[in-house]
This record gives C-alpha cells, structure tokens and sequence, in this order.
C-alpha cells in the first residue's frame, strides 16, 4: 500500500499522529500553492495556515477507493481554502473597512487643509478622524494599493488592459491548470479503447455515430461506454 494512503487510512480510523505526519510530509506542497497568491496583501503566513486548513479538509474527504495520487486530490482543495478566504473572509472585508477609514480620513485632512492653510500631519487627521496613527497609514496604504490595481497598464485594440485584469487572467489559467493535472490522472486509469473513445467525443469533437465507425463499434455501444466511462470518473473527482 502506498505510504501516504497508509497514513491517510490510519487518520480516518482516528490516529492524529498518521493526520499530523501527512500534514508535515506536504508542507512543501501547501507553500508551493501560497506562493502564487503572494502580493494579495494578506501575510503568506496566514495564507499557510488556511492552506493547511484545506490539506486537513482533503485528509478527512479523501476516499480511499479513489485511484489518483492524494496530491492531486489535494492542490485544488487547498487551493480552493485560500481562494475563499480571500475572497470572503479576508481582503474583501477588510479592504472595505479600510476604505471607509481611508474616506473618512481625506474628509478631515480637506477639512484641516482648509482651516488651517497648510498640509496637516498624519497624527492631526488620525484624531480628527478618530483612528490610530498606526490604524491610518494602514488604510491609506491599502487605498493607495486597491487603487493601483486599477491602473492601466496598457491599451489594447482600444481598451484599457489594468493590473486587476491580468491578475484575474492568471488566476484562470492556475485554476485551468489545476483542472487539467486532475483530468489527465483520471485519463491515466482508463483502459486504451475507453480513453482513445473520450478523445474522440470530448477532445476531437466526433459525434456518437463517428466514434462507433472509428472503433469499429455501434452507436449504442458507444453511448453505453460513454455513460459508464464518464459514471466513473465523475465518483473519483
């Protein structure tokens, strides 16, 4: 038996150390997907932590008759964690709170600017503001990042192309990338004349009736394999 599937049997029975072992063996993994969400302004280090919330997720759900390494079972689930942490749980509501403060705050430095003639400093519009020091700088630091985001970086065919989109772009392409690493273990375990049937259908685009003459098979065998095939792959993700 594979040691890691070892190991992840002997977690599901209740054994914390076999969990912890796993968790500390993949370790290497979790960092490799944090990375590419650095520069989202969350601490690496708390996106670590919400990765390893995602590994222990894949630990617990993983099923032992699935017939893909654990590793590929296991980078979108962390993947996934870190993803809704951000989005949910992290920079989007503390983006907003700190956009609120940092509009609080242009509003009494305009008011001070007006008042007293001159630039105020950042301990001045933090009391009239009601914040922090500390607490201010942070918000405008993140207005002036929310607001880069959102510079245009290049034109294209007439529209401007800002930081943002290409940071989506990449997003999409990890989450393709993911998809096709999961797809491709799953092709493995087909039997030749299964895999070269799901090349034809969803790859090469043949309709039922084609792929039966290029088998050498009828259309209903086809549709049978097909349902069957794909009944099967469908358990494993």
């Amino acid at each position: 038996m594979d040691h890691t599937i070892a190991l992840i049997q002997k977690s599901h029975e209740g054994d914390e150390e076999a969990k912890a072992q796993i968790v500390e063996e993949n370790t290497g993994l979790i960092w490799c997907i944090v990375k590419r969400f650095r520069g989202r302004g969350a601490e690496v280090e708390d996106l670590f932590q919400i990765g390893s919330i995602g590994l222990l997720k894949a630990i617990d759900k993983f099923d032992l008759s699935y017939d893909v390494k654990f590793s590929t079972y296991a980078v979108p689930m962390i993947s996934g964690e870190i993803k809704r942490f951000l989005r949910d749980d992290g920079m989007i509501k503390v983006s907003r709170s700190l956009k609120e403060t940092a509009g609080r705050a242009n509003v009494c430095r305009e008011k001070l600017r007006e008042r007293t003639g001159r630039e105020p400093t950042v301990e001045e519009v933090a009391r009239a503001a009601g914040v922090e020091t500390e607490e201010l700088v942070l918000a405008m630091e993140a207005g002036a990042e929310v607001e880069s985001l959102h510079k245009t970086i290049y034109q294209k065919d007439g529209r401007e192309i800002q930081l943002l989109d290409k940071l989506e772009e990449r997003e999409e392409r990890e989450e393709k990338l993911l998809d096709h690493m999961l797809l491709s273990q799953l092709l493995e375990q087909l039997e030749p004349q299964e895999r070269r049937l799901i090349y034809l259908r969803y790859f090469a685009d043949k309709t039922q009736t084609e792929v039966g003459k290029l088998m050498g098979i009828s259309q209903v065998q086809v549709s049978r394999m097909e349902k069957k095939i794909l009944e099967r792959m469908r358990e494993k993700i």
